[in-house]
Order: structure tokens, then C-alpha cells, then sequence
């Protein structure tokens, strides 16, 4: 149960070795019910056994709701059939990080931000060339977006996050991008900021130095 609000309702009895317990219960943003076992350990001594967390809820968030048994996904409160059919890959993302769809000039400011960021470290090129010509593309992935740590060092500044947040999505269609090429072995396409997200990254997928390339 992954819920965007819960507020407790009632109180779950616990009877254990002759002794009861009390266990708040708590109420979903969509009705879900959940038993809040966060202090049983602490007050019986006891934990819980469930196999493969099949009744167990992972968390309380406000940016998704899944019910995977009903089919229902949800982001920020909108459906992800709403989301897929209405908004693009940057708005999403962008609702996810602050919890609201932008308006047109924020959207703008925030896909001008994304262009602007997506080059990588020309030294990072050295890690791909490490990189045995059969490594898995999301091994790849994976060690070049820790890498990043290096390059854009962590910081208590609200501004900084931010600018990290942005970093890392705009570097993200770059390194992807690169991990495939590495692995068909073709020379790397570095982005175009006139191009959107998702054309700049098709584009560096799949162009090549020797021909032009049309963004489908």
C-alpha cells in the first residue's frame, strides 16, 4: 500500500502471551486500511513474519498511489492513463518533483533548464571507454549516474538541490544515450538543446557523424 495521505481511525487489538495491545489503524486517501505496526517491536518484543511483504505497505507518499491487484497508478493524484495521454515525459517530471503540473512559462523555463544541462563532463568519457563492449547498457547507466556525485558535489542549499535535480534529469538522456552507443560501438552524438527531451534523445541514440539524421 503505497498512499498519499493517511489519517488513524481506529485501534487494532494485539492479544499476545495474555497481554493486549493496542495498534493504531489507519485510513488511505483511497480508503485503503492499513494496521501501523511501527512500535511493536518496542512495546511486545515481537515482529512480524510476511513472506515476500505481500501484506505489508512499503510506505506513505505523496507523489504515488499503487494498487498493482486493481491496476491503479497514480502520480500526484492524476492517472497514469490521464498523464500518458495529456501531458509529456518533462511535465511529469516536473509534477513529480513539486507536486503540481506547470503552466506554460514554467514548463518553458524548466525545458530550457533541462537543455541547458545535458552535457556531461568531457572526463566522464573516460568511463565509458572502461566499459567492456558487452557490459549491460543499465550496468552502464547505473555507475556513470554515480559517478555524477563527483562532478556536481551535494549541497544544504535549497537552490543547489534543485539545480541537481535538474542536472540529473538533463544528464540522464545523455548517459543513456551514450551507454547505447557503447555498446553497438558507434562514436558518441552530444546533445542539441534546439531539440526537445525526448528528440534530443532519440537523436543522440541514433545519429551518426557520417549521415544526417531526422527526429521522427
Amino acid at each position: 500500500m503505497d498512499t498519499i495521505k493517511t489519517t488513524v481511525t481506529e485501534t487494532a487489538i494485539l492479544t499476545l502471551k495474555g497481554k493486549e495491545y493496542e495498534l493504531p489503524v489507519i485510513t488511505g486517501s483511497e480508503g485503503e486500511v492499513g494496521i501501523d505496526i511501527t512500535q511493536l517491536r518496542n512495546i511486545t518484543g515481537a515482529i512480524t513474519l510476511d513472506s515476500g511483504y505481500a501484506n505489508t505497505g512499503s510506505c506513505e507518499s505523496a507523489i504515488a498511489f499503487i494498487d498493482g491487484e486493481k491496476g491503479i497508478l497514480r502520480y500526484r493524484g492524476y492517472p497514469i492513463e490521464e498523464l500518458a495521454t495529456k501531458s509529456n515525459f518533462v511535465e511529469v517530471c516536473y509534477l513529480l518533483i513539486f507536486g503540481y503540473l506547470p503552466t506554460k512559462p514554467v514548463l518553458d523555463n524548466f525545458k530550457s533548464k533541462l537543455s541547458h544541462h545535458s552535457l556531461i563532463h568531457e572526463d566522464m568519457k573516460k568511463f565509458f571507454e572502461g566499459f567492456s563492449p558487452n557490459a549491460h547498457p543499465m550496468g552502464i547507466l547505473s555507475s556513470m549516474v554515480n559517478s555524477l556525485s563527483a562532478y556536481y558535489p551535494e549541497s544544504d542549499y535549497k537552490a543547489d538541490i534543485e539545480l541537481n535535480m535538474v542536472r540529473l534529469l538533463a544528464k540522464l538522456k545523455t548517459i543513456a544515450a551514450f551507454s547505447y552507443k557503447k555498446s553497438i560501438g558507434q562514436p558518441y552524438i552530444y546533445p542539441k538543446d534546439d531539440l526537445s527531451f525526448s528528440a534530443d534523445l532519440l537523436h543522440m541514440m541514433f545519429a551518426v557523424p557520417s549521415e544526417p539524421y531526422e527526429v521522427p
